[in-house]
């Protein structure tokens, strides 16, 4: 039972071969990011197969829409697991507590205004998007049950990357496996069940993300050893709150750029027609599980970096961070060969339809060299950000999506109009997007090479140098 609660225990990234820590700490992440991203996917199956192909594209062109309106969450995601990181690994359980009382205080604040503003601009968006009329009610009830029940979603987020922050990844991929099978019985059970369509599907994942936050905060209400999860430290002290806000506002705009983004992309894909929207929407369903090794290993790099940062061991940073690379990019090796001899077998399982499946495959085939470069950029981000360098990043991803991504995407499409592509040729949203991801790639290594990042400690206002 000892060694059991051990696997559940927050995990100390300071001591023991960095490879081994990274490993153990994205070994369970890792499953449960696909566990995450099979709440997309399944909704995304379900719809297709049982509802239809229009009625696939209207969950697909939801999400740029949804991404845009919860950058809130990101922000305060991302200011909470560095500062946690950092307090964590620096035994400081006065400030680790505040830290995460604030966190917990101000996610509250965020929900209430998503779920008031929410609904009043989602079918503006849409319909300033060129959402096709067709799918443009299945979009906006999609999204209004969505964001009014949006609590779920932020809290599990949230409380589970604080579980990270401390180490403990595991837990979180318990409850996010539990909370994955009961969205996919709820998903069958009120689409072909009820016949409740695209709303029956956001119905089945708000209960499930309420169930898994709920367990989020049972666990770190049993972590007292560790902690202190109480009234007093939910007070918003203006000195945590401000430096939660001031760590997570870049994380917040470069998923709000990130997000314009996806919606001006969104707006160019919509042109295209439905066949192209519902291709997308698969391409990115794929691609989702694809990108979940470079997103865990970034998380996986933040949480050491972080913690080692605050315990003032930079040497070990930086081993970590060649032995984190070296990692990162073999999975995304395999992967890229794994899409390219296997792709076709995954667009199947969406979609009966030939020509939509043959569509798929050939833009997936332009994304898939991408994967590589984007394990390079998420492991020197994620060291960047655990040391408390989140501005970097942000200028980064503002450089390679508004400045690179939309002109390109925008560009190649008006080059390619002809008779028979009115608007352009489809494949000019994923070669922009490869053009992005490889850019973002070079422009991170050089701003991590030249060491701005070290000085970004928190502890204490001190410049923590090598």
């Amino acid at each position: 039972m000892a060694k059991l609660a051990d696997l559940f225990a927050p995990r100390d990234m300071t001591v023991g071969k960095p490879w081994k820590r990274i490993i153990e700490f994205s070994i369970p992440m890792l499953i449960g990011n696909v566990a995450q991203q099979l709440y997309n996917t399944v909704d995304s199956i379900v719809i297709g197969r049982y509802v239809g192909d229009n009625a696939l594209a209207a969950v697909g062109t939801a999400f740029p829409v949804l991404n845009f309106l919860l950058v809130l969450f990101v922000a305060v995601a991302t200011g909470a697991g560095i500062m946690v990181a950092q307090y964590f690994g620096a035994k400081d359980r006065e400030r680790l507590s505040r830290s995460i009382g604030v966190c917990i205080t101000l996610t509250a604040i965020a929900s209430l205004i998503i779920m008031v503003v929410g609904p009043i601009v989602v079918r503006p968006m849409l319909v300033f998007i060129n959402t096709p009329e067709s799918i443009l009610d299945w979009c906006a009830n999609y999204l209004l049950i969505l964001l009014v029940g949006n609590w779920g979603f932020s809290y599990f987020n949230i409380l589970s990357g604080i579980l990270r922050g401390l180490g403990d990844s595991l837990s979180a991929l318990v409850f996010l496996l539990i909370s994955t099978a009961l969205n996919v019985v709820l998903d069958i059970w009120f689409v072909a069940g009820f016949n409740m369509g695209v709303p029956g599907v956001a119905l089945a994942t708000v209960i499930a993300q309420m169930i898994s936050a709920i367990l989020c905060l049972i666990k770190l209400k049993k972590m007292e050893k560790v902690f202190d999860l109480n009234w007093k430290v939910l007070k918003p002290l203006k000195e945590y709150a401000t430096q939660l806000i001031r760590l997570g506002i870049p994380s917040g705009l470069t998923q709000a750029i990130f997000s314009v983004a996806m919606v001006a992309v969104q707006s160019l894909t919509n042109t295209f027609g439905e066949m192209v929207i519902a291709c997308s929407v698969m391409v990115m369903r794929v691609d989702g599980f694809a990108m979940m090794p470079n997103f865990t290993f970034g998380v996986a790099m933040t949480t050491f970096a972080g913690q080692n940062v605050g315990a003032k061991k930079m040497d070990r940073v930086e081993r970590g961070t060649l032995e984190g690379l070296i990692i990162a990019v073999s999975v995304s090796t395999v992967i890229t060969i794994t899409i390219l001899t296997f792709g076709k077998y995954l667009m199947n399982i969406f979609t009966s339809t030939v020509e939509l499946v043959d569509l798929s495959m050939r833009m997936m085939r332009i994304l898939s060299v991408g994967y590589i470069a984007m394990a390079v950029t998420q492991v020197l981000s994620g060291v960047m950000r655990g040391a408390g360098d989140t501005v970097t990043p942000m200028w980064i991803s503002l450089i390679t999506t508004i400045a690179l991504r939309v002109p390109i995407a925008y560009g190649i499409a008006y080059l390619t109009r002809s008779e028979a592509y009115p608007t352009g040729r489809p494949e000019s949203v994923f070669i922009s997007l490869l053009v992005a991801w490889v850019c973002g790639a070079i422009i991170t290594t050089i701003f991590y090479k030249r060491g701005n990042w070290r000085k970004k400690a928190l502890l204490g206002n001190e410049q923590i140098g090598v």
